[in-house]
């Protein structure tokens, strides 16, 4: 049962923080305005992964702490489930609402041209989304070597 909610827990992990990472690479190679529809179109429609995966995520890896008998007990794990609830917030709360916006500026633009505003817009966004990028690798980090 270990060997299958550890698999489980790492595709989660996948699908959860790899959709964060892959996204905004492939936005930044959008160079019009109708390849930022289409990747906004196609983020829109894959938007269900992250949070089944996180979902799954927190469900496998309660089920990890009860079988392996870890519970709070660990300073790397609480250390990670903070990062990880600061990660949610930081989607949730500053990225998401922020990107929604520029998404319907870019929607409403009938040019093939970005709107000017979309770059001005997406650098108050870049930092955010790095900083995520960031909590997301601490996250895996201590999942991996379990420092403490």
């Amino acid at each position: 049962m270990f060997g299958l909610l550890l698999v489980l827990h790492i595709l989660s992990a996948f699908a959860f923080m790899g959709f964060t990472f892959l996204i905004p690479a492939i936005r930044r190679s959008a160079k019009t305005a109708s390849q930022l529809r289409f990747v906004f179109d196609i983020t829109a429609k894959l938007s269900w992964l992250p949070k089944i995966g996180g979902a799954a995520l927190i469900a496998t890896g309660i089920g990890l702490m009860i079988i392996t008998g870890i519970g709070l007990s660990q300073m790397w794990l609480n250390v990670s489930i903070l990062l990880s609830l600061l990660l949610v917030v930081a989607i949730d709360v500053f990225i998401e609402p922020r990107m929604k916006k520029v998404t319907k500026l870019v929607a409403a633009s009938r040019e093939d041209e970005v709107p000017a505003e979309f770059s001005h817009a997406m650098k108050k966004i870049a930092p955010l989304e790095s900083a995520a990028q960031l909590l997301m690798i601490a996250v895996i980090v201590l999942m991996v070597i379990k420092p403490f």
